[in-house]
């Protein structure tokens, strides 16, 4: 079985799709063992213990630097055996420890069709605003490899979503949900999953 981490830092509802999911038995050869959130106050703990799923918090600001951040992570990660690791509304830039303890194990869902409104500074509303302020017709999510670079990692599913006349950053944040990262993420999740599987077989 493909041990699950998932890290978050708000509402979780693409935890929520990601739980769904596993309930739904879309992904059987991995199951969620741990949440991590950058805050106590996320909602995404409370939707985790909902689900008898075990829960941290690993909050920056209570570490002198990114390096000692990144070890309680990496060192959370270990001690459950964690071999994928998925950020699902996750606020905090991962350093290169976390990056090279999993090579190809940490998946990143973006509410954008990267490369566009993507990188350092992209995140929640502002992907949203930045897409209606260049007045584009078609956007969506990606999920991607994270690497060093912010949303700078290989592709591995995008999902387009329309604009529609009259969005607000509201409306288009939700439909871009509903449509796209709640059907890509379960979705990429079960191919890495698969993928992992059969390397621990061979």
């Amino acid at each position: 079985m493909v041990r699950i981490a998932v890290m978050v830092s708000g509402g979780g509802t693409n935890l929520q799709a990601l739980i769904n999911a596993q309930k739904a038995g879309l992904f059987p050869k991995g199951e969620i063992k741990l949440v991590i959130s950058s805050s106590e106050n996320a909602y995404a703990l409370e939707r985790a213990k909902q689900a008898g799923i075990e829960t941290m918090v690993i909050s920056r600001r209570n570490y002198v630097s990114g390096e000692l951040f990144d070890l309680a992570n990496v060192t959370a990660l270990k001690d459950h055996e964690i071999d994928l690791v998925v950020l699902a509304g996750y606020l905090s830039i991962l350093g290169p420890a976390m990056i090279q303890a999993y090579p190809d194990r940490i998946l990143n869902i973006h509410p954008s069709l990267i490369p566009s409104f993507c990188g350092k500074g992209f995140y929640g509303l502002k992907v949203h605003e930045e897409a209606l302020a260049r007045g584009v017709k078609i956007t969506g999510a990606t999920v991607h490899v994270v690497n060093e670079i912010p949303d700078g990692g290989r592709i591995l599913i995008q999902k387009p979503v329309a604009v529609q006349e009259g969005d607000t950053p509201e409306v288009l944040q939700k439909r871009v949900m509903e449509e796209a990262e709640w059907v890509i993420l379960p979705e990429a999740v079960r191919q890495v999953t698969e993928a992992i599987a059969e390397e621990k077989e061979k």
